[in-house]
């Protein structure tokens, strides 16, 4: 029996990833730097909206008339609403679905089919997260779900998982051939447009090789190889590099280049 929930998807090419959901203390302990974050911008925001319309009182009165303590109102409130809501928009869609308390609990946000979350899952989160924690839905929600889903996870179509690999099966090992090319790969592709989860599929399989007959791992090293070519846009690899010492070597580069994301 686990302590933390697990959850499993299955990519297109038959291979299964698993991941460990964040649970509501990690959440919790999340959304209270978050709090923090964003308190100190509001507060900010506060102190300058409430100067400029002391300095600039004639001005919104000729504006508004007689109605400008209303409008003020109405105004900051929208603009309020906009920094709370905009906040976590802007991060998670930024940040793959991090915000800065979640980088620091280790936590993302993920689509449901493992995929990273993109501007409307991270909108319809934010949207419904007033929802969720002034009404004290989301708790319930979460503790009662088996994903741990909040309301706006399931409006969204998300999860939030502990910030870490897929579990492994076995040890990865690197060739010193996969380690050498690798240094060449950088100096002649750029590997910024694989995601994390193109990395992880990679990982898993070389995790999970040893364990497979040798046609199916050899059908899938090449068609994990030519996929990941397509995403870096490499035309041709050396005639001595086969497929399984090519995905070693993307492996080796990428953890190389993005090791904060794997710590």
């Amino acid at each position: 029996m686990h302590i933390f929930k697990r959850v499993k998807f299955r990519t297109p090419e038959s291979i299964e990833l698993e991941f460990t959901l964040a649970g509501i203390g990690n959440r919790a302990w999340a959304l209270l730097i978050d709090y923090q974050v964003l308190g100190l911008t509001i507060a900010l925001f506060v102190v300058v909206w409430t100067t400029l319309s002391v300095q600039l009182t004639d001005f919104w009165i000729s504006i508004f008339g007689t109605q400008t303590t209303l409008w003020l109102l109405a105004i900051a409130f929208f603009a309020l609403f906009a920094i709370y809501t905009g906040y976590f928009v802007f991060f998670e869609a930024l940040w793959q679905g991090q915000t800065p308390g979640k980088r620091v609990a280790k936590i993302r946000v993920i689509r449901d089919d493992g995929k990273p979350i993109g501007l409307p899952q991270a909108t319809l989160r934010a949207l419904l997260r007033p929802v969720d924690e002034i009404l004290f839905i989301g708790v319930f929600l979460i503790m009662l779900g088996n994903k741990e889903k909040r309301l706006g996870d399931l409006v969204a179509g998300t999860i939030v998982i502990q910030n870490q690999l897929p579990i492994a099966s076995t040890t990865i090992v690197i060739s010193e051939q996969a380690k050498a090319f690798s240094s060449e790969l950088i100096e002649i592709v750029d590997l910024s447009p694989m995601l994390p989860d193109d990395f992880a599929v990679i990982s898993e399989y070389l995790r999970r090789r040893v364990a497979m007959l040798p046609r199916a791992k050899k059908d899938l090293s090449f068609k994990l190889a030519n996929q990941v070519k397509e995403i870096i846009h490499l035309e041709n690899i050396p005639q001595n590099i086969n497929s399984d010492v090519f995905l070693e070597a993307i492996y080796f580069a990428y953890q190389q280049q993005n090791g904060e994301w794997m710590s």
